[in-house]
């Protein structure tokens, strides 16, 4: 088998298994682990898989901090299919707390209250879109602002949320392990989203399928502390089963487009 078989070879296991080790590689490829971990180093420069713990990824699990002009055009359809799902948890008189992310933003355009509606937020585009409806009492948190996620984090936001409670708390996130739990790219905004969490009743995560796998810097919480989670219909069965299996409620939103 050529160097360009085996690299070949490599991918198509990944695209079936997602991760192999290091050893399994040499074996079902017949060649020393010297040549397989060669191959790997080879590819992982050229962008087609990501190496950890003597393994190789088909993706790299680390979520990179981008700005909110370039999260904005990824997966915008799943983000209103999601955000629109969201919208149906609202109910008269609620009182609901809105993180940050584009996810955020694309749920505040699905919210159309027809009674009576508090909203506290971190994210100044969530706060300019509800703004135009009259039914909707919206408190901006202050703080420092966020320059790449248009939100903001820090003491005095915090603070604020000692004064207030919640039935729902609506979170974006950069990153879900089933195992390590949420993340985010800003150790500031995942302190302000534990916050968050403590004053409300429910956690509602909304992170579209990407999101599955991947890991940000900053921890939030553990997978038992939400209480649900709304994604997309391209996440993966065995994501599906064992977040049903943890006993948190999941809600798949069907992609129906983008509103004209």
């Amino acid at each position: 088998m050529t160097k360009e078989e085996r690299h070949q070879a490599i991918q198509e296991l990944l695209l079936k298994m997602e991760s192999v080790s290091v050893t399994d590689l040499a074996e079902q490829l017949d060649v020393s682990l010297v040549t397989i971990r060669k191959d790997l180093t080879e590819m992982e420069r050229a962008g087609l898989l990501y190496r950890s713990h003597g393994k190789a990824i088909a993706i790299n699990p680390f979520a990179a901090n981008r700005s909110v002009n370039v999260k904005e055009k990824l997966n915008p359809e799943e983000k209103y299919a999601i955000g629109m799902e969201a919208a149906k948890l609202i109910e008269p008189d609620d009182s609901i707390c809105l993180a940050s992310g584009t996810t955020i933003h694309a749920f505040a355009h699905c919210i159309r209250a027809s009674h009576h509606l508090t909203v506290i937020t971190a994210s100044l585009q969530a706060s300019m879109v509800l703004a135009n409806q009259d039914d909707i009492d919206i408190v901006q948190l202050g703080g420092t602002l966020r320059h790449s996620s248009h939100s903001v984090v820090g003491p005095s936001a915090e603070t604020f949320l000692d004064r207030c409670a919640f039935s729902k708390c609506f979170m974006g996130v950069d990153g879900i392990d089933l195992d390590f739990g949420l993340t985010t790219t800003d150790l500031r905004e995942a302190h302000l989203n534990q916050k968050m969490m403590s004053v409300s009743q429910k956690t509602i995560v909304l992170a579209d399928s990407s999101k599955f796998r991947r890991r940000g810097f900053a921890k939030i919480c553990n997978m038992e502390d939400v209480d649900m989670i709304i994604t997309d219909s391209h996440i993966k069965d065995s994501d599906r089963a064992r977040i049903e299996e943890m006993g948190i409620e999941l809600i798949i939103a069907q992609n129906q487009g983008l509103p004209t």
